[in-house]
């Protein structure tokens, strides 16, 4: 048994985003001995190189399964090439319009409805609901990915959310109404941007320059965490995952008796500072390790190549190498993590992020 992980490069200028091919299996046998799956497909325009990309290298038309992490453009756009041109049999993908029931509680305008909610939640969240609608005309299995769900070989599993923990967050979902309680998180304005500023950071080996009270967006947190464990081996994607809903995947790590030692971790959230801190990295790869320890982990952050500073931030690879992981970082470049795989001409290794001493990021 063996696997290969391809981060495609997503973004050309600025605007990072996600888009993972992923085949295990008897990699030196035929198709039918392996399993290809998908996770996000980047923007629009990924789709195609995602497609390409599955043909060339993984010789096939056939995706076993398509997962859609969450309904952010940078992630969900790419999938509609994804089931139109390829042969998808199954896609995992959340549909909060089925969630309403009771929804109108949760917020101060006693004339909404939960019809009324369920309606809004497809019209915010358009892309979403027309894949949906696609993979139902297709005859592609459709399921919800919440905690426990696995696939047909029983290595992919959803590590999280949970249902209950995913109805909870709908809410506070961009463009929902105001609740009746305050307990929105509060976006970016335009005066918060303008002030930003780019400060020189000086880092020693160990001291983390992250926090534990990092927030990010109730979408973001609504992404599926999924794990992979081949040959022992456990691999964890988290797409935009913040704090919470990586501890709630934590649980789910803790609780398995496989015995499987984590390999790949996927850096949330292209790098955000928001989304990681010191406690939930203990628990996910381990306590920080004296400077050159290697804890057998590579840690992968999907960036676009122009990024930076803003993504991936220096303070969260540090964070990451803290604890032995070798980091590396996309850049708009594809980045292949494999294990008992045929070689693949015209590709390299590639150097580890080296620790960042002295950075600047914006503040």
């Amino acid at each position: 048994m063996g696997y290969e992980v391809d981060f495609l490069g997503v973004g050309s200028e600025s605007k990072s985003g996600d888009a993972i091919a992923i085949r295990f299996g008897n990699l030196h046998g035929s198709r039918h001995e392996q399993t290809v799956v998908v996770i996000d497909g980047g923007y629009s325009d990924t789709g195609n190189e995602l497609v390409d990309h599955i043909r060339n290298h993984f010789g096939t038309d056939i995706v076993d399964l398509v997962i859609s992490s969450h309904p952010d453009q940078d992630h969900i756009n790419g999938l509609e090439v994804i089931l139109n041109e390829l042969q998808v049999n199954e896609l995992w993908l959340h549909q909060p319009w089925l969630h309403n029931h009771k929804l109108a509680d949760e917020f101060a305008d006693g004339r909404l409805t939960d019809s009324g909610l369920g309606e809004r939640l497809k019209q915010n969240l358009e892309r979403a609901w027309l894949l949906s609608k696609l993979a139902n005309r297709k005859g592609i299995v459709l399921k919800e990915p919440f905690t426990g769900l696995t696939d047909k070989s029983g290595a992919v599993k959803v590590l999280g959310p949970s249902q209950s923990y995913y109805e909870s967050l709908i809410p506070d979902f961009e463009g929902m109404p105001a609740r009746a309680e305050n307990r929105s998180l509060i976006s970016e304005g335009w005066f918060d941007k303008a002030m930003r500023v780019v400060k020189t950071f000086f880092a020693n080996w160990g001291e983390d320059h992250i926090a534990d009270d990092g927030q990010t967006s109730a979408k973001n947190n609504s992404s599926v965490i999924t794990q992979l464990i081949v040959d022992g081996r456990r691999l964890v994607f988290t797409a935009d995952a913040g704090i919470q809903a990586l501890e709630y995947a934590a649980d789910e790590v803790d609780g398995c008796y496989s015995g499987a030692e984590l390999t790949l971790i996927q850096i949330p959230h292209h790098g955000s500072r928001r989304n990681v801190g010191p406690t939930v990295l203990n628990r996910l790869i381990g306590s920080p390790v004296a400077q050159g320890v290697q804890s057998g982990v590579t840690a992968i952050a999907s960036t676009a190549r122009a990024s930076e500073p803003k993504h991936p931030r220096k303070a969260v690879l540090n964070a990451f190498a803290h604890r032995g992981a070798r980091v590396l970082v996309t850049r708009g470049q594809g980045i292949m993590h494999y294990h008992n795989s045929p070689g693949r001409a015209g590709w390299s290794s590639l150097t580890a992020e080296p620790y960042h001493f002295s950075y600047e990021e914006e503040v």
